[in-house]
């Protein structure tokens, strides 16, 4: 690695600058790619996982340049990724559009109209089927994030039994 060594002139400083901005570039662009392969088209997928490996390629060297102790290079790689990760996770979450859920819920029947109650004071679209042995079955339509909370802190007050399903585009 001595050509490697030379371009960077012997200077550690440099060094270690190019080397916490590659690891910083390679986690932020490696942890878009995994939410991107999840909930993006294959194109966008494969764009982006050509694109995290070049990346990659380039960090794998200066991984193995020498002028930086093994130790160093862990801490600091490892540090980048925590805070990488969290960083664009709460990015994500922030820009995470609202779709409709829909929340299938049993309850007791006992629980029906003060359940039915309970979704139109916190104004939740809902609707019912009672009658189902000793259960009313109800499907309850939540718009956003805020809804979709208020709906499970009001089912797990029923002590209902829910399952939760997102809406796909048609």
């Amino acid at each position: 690695m001595t050509n490697f060594n030379y371009w960077f002139e012997f200077n550690l400083d440099t060094f270690l600058l190019v080397f916490i901005v590659l690891n910083i570039v390679n986690v932020v662009i490696q942890t878009v790619k995994t939410i991107v392969t999840v909930n993006g088209s294959p194109m966008s997928a494969a764009i982006i996982n050509a694109i995290t490996f070049a990346i990659y390629t380039v960090v794998v060297v200066f991984m193995n340049a020498d002028g930086l102790g093994v130790f160093w290079k862990a801490v600091i790689i490892g540090v980048v990724n925590f805070v990488g990760v969290y960083v664009v996770k709460v990015i994500e979450i922030k820009n995470r559009k609202d779709k409709l859920w829909k929340v299938e819920a049993t309850v007791l029947r006992g629980y029906t109209q003060s359940l039915h109650k309970a979704f139109v004071e916190a104004e939740i679209s809902h609707n019912y089927l009672e009658n189902v042995g000793k259960w009313t079955l109800f499907n309850v339509y939540c718009e956003n994030q805020e809804q979709s909370a208020k709906a499970k802190e009001i089912l797990n007050r029923f002590n209902a039994k829910y399952f939760v399903s997102e809406s796909k585009m048609l």
